[in-house]
């Protein structure tokens, strides 16, 4: 990856509005947003039902385009409003990660096999893609459930594959949605620190929704979001100060 890739923001969203029907209809989900997020930085984002979070996730993520606005991704422009500056499905696969509220892991697929799967789907090799994936679960803390079918797994085990599949081709940006919510507050706070731990150590930008507000301290930064607007949070602290 070249300096200037490593040097730029994970992502840089700028001016971004979302707007779905027209007229009478029309709803502004998104209302000129931006945000930054750098390589080694976890930001939360907060705010109610309706406030436009997903949205923006799904912006971010290359996944429902922006009305209007620019999203760079390592630098490098991705969206020109709803024109696509490369292709999106490869870029997203090389450069994006994912862990959502469920760990949507394939359920006939060991944990392995689960993370080695996105890899081969971007042509490593199956020898190359198994070692990094063994790595992955060890790193995480799931050495010992390689094997595993999913349905074999905690809650928390499950999110902890997901993470592990997220990181697969070392990608610059992570998103996560709500990957708490189904999660005790124990398990809930290891894999909030999980993300910590990956944004810093792996050069990532990390971006997680929660409404979950008793790890709010694990964060670097927290923005909420409200009537499709981004502000920051009132009671802010950033982790480690």
């Amino acid at each position: 990856m070249s300096d200037e890739v490593m040097k730029a923001p994970a992502i840089a969203a700028i001016n971004l509005t979302k707007v779905y029907g027209s007229g009478n209809t029309e709803v502004i989900a998104l209302n000129d947003v931006s945000l930054t997020v750098g390589r080694r930085e976890i930001v939360a984002l907060l705010g109610p039902s309706g406030a436009g979070k997903s949205t923006l996730l799904t912006a971010v993520g290359l996944i429902n385009p922006p009305t209007s606005g620019r999203i760079e991704i390592g630098g490098r422009a991705v969206l020109e409003g709803e024109r696509a500056l490369v292709d999106l499905r490869k870029f997203r696969r090389e450069n994006l990660g994912f862990v959502f509220q469920k760990a949507n892991l394939i359920p006939f697929l060991s944990a392995v096999e689960n993370v080695q799967v996105a890899m081969e789907i971007n042509d490593v090799r199956p020898r190359q893609a198994r070692k990094r994936a063994m790595d992955l679960l060890e790193y995480l803390g799931v050495s010992d459930r390689t094997g595993n079918l999913p349905d074999a797994l905690s809650g928390g085990q499950q999110q902890r594959v997901a993470v592990a599949r997220a990181l697969a081709n070392n990608p610059m940006l992570i998103l996560a949605d709500e990957p708490t919510a189904a999660l005790d507050s124990f398990r809930g706070r290891q894999v909030m620190e999980l993300f910590r731990k990956v944004a810093h150590e792996h050069d990532a930008g990390v971006i997680v929704v929660t409404h979950d507000q008793r790890s709010l301290d694990v964060f670097d930064r927290i923005v909420e979001m409200e009537d499709g607007r981004l502000r920051p949070h009132k009671e802010a602290q950033v982790a480690g100060h």
